[in-house]
């Protein structure tokens, strides 16, 4: 796959797949990308709320183990949300998801730690079943060859999130259509339970919708936008 390295100003590849045929593509780089690098990278799976792209970037991390049994390592951006604690001190509950309810300074400090480190280092998730963080989510071993950094916001330039990109080796944005975010969104929320179906539109209209079209604005910044073809 003919693509610019994560530095490069220019116009990025644009490739219409379906789920499969995209996971296909980004495991063949990537061992490729490994084969040819003697330190550690880091891949990014950028995306809007609701892209699909934790599914790919967990799916896209089990295919590299595969092939190259403890060679690839997930690093979710969740992990670094705002506890749900400091939140409801700051007011900010209702925006959580949004850019500003993330550590992102930390996030940023913590990518590049990792990407460095000689030594197994531990990191947070979040789950969703308790709307909060968790720590020591995931350990990532020495041997980890590829960290896959999965999040919504990767790409963004401005204030702290500006630090996220250039650590990047190789960045790929996932583009599905808004209405389909949107279906996918309440479908999630009703799974979890936490919250009325009424809570739950309010806050998808409120911040998952504009949190994507904020996101989309920073998709030129990937190396790679794959459009997933929705018509499978």
């Amino acid at each position: 796959m003919e693509t610019e390295n994560s530095q490069s100003n220019d116009t990025p590849v644009r490739r219409t797949l379906r789920p499969e045929a995209a996971l296909s593509l980004l495991t063949a780089h990537i061992l490729e990308m490994e084969a040819g690098s003697r330190e550690r990278l880091a891949i990014g799976i950028a995306g809007g709320p609701g892209s699909g792209k934790s599914t790919l970037a967990s799916e896209l991390m089990t295919m590299l183990d595969a092939v190259r049994p403890r060679s690839a390592a997930l690093v979710p951006m969740d992990g670094f949300h705002m506890r749900h604690a400091k939140l409801e001190k700051l007011g900010l509950v209702d925006f959580k998801g949004a850019p500003h309810t993330f550590e992102g300074a930390e996030f940023a400090g913590f990518l590049h730690h990792i990407k460095h480190a000689k030594i197994a280092v531990s990191g947070p998730g979040y789950s969703r079943k308790i709307e909060d963080v968790v720590e020591n989510a995931y350990t990532v071993r020495p041997d980890v060859r590829v960290l896959i950094v999965e999040g919504n916001y990767l790409l963004l330039s401005e204030g702290a999130w500006a630090g996220v990109k250039p650590q990047l080796d190789f960045s790929v944005f996932i583009d599905v259509p808004r209405e389909t975010v949107r279906a996918r969104l309440l479908k999630r929320h009703a799974e979890e339970g936490l919250f009325s179906e009424e809570r739950n539109k309010a806050h998808i209209e409120r911040t998952d919708l504009p949190n994507y079209d904020l996101v989309a604005q920073s998709q030129d910044r990937a190396d790679l936008i794959i459009t997933i073809d929705s018509a499978h």
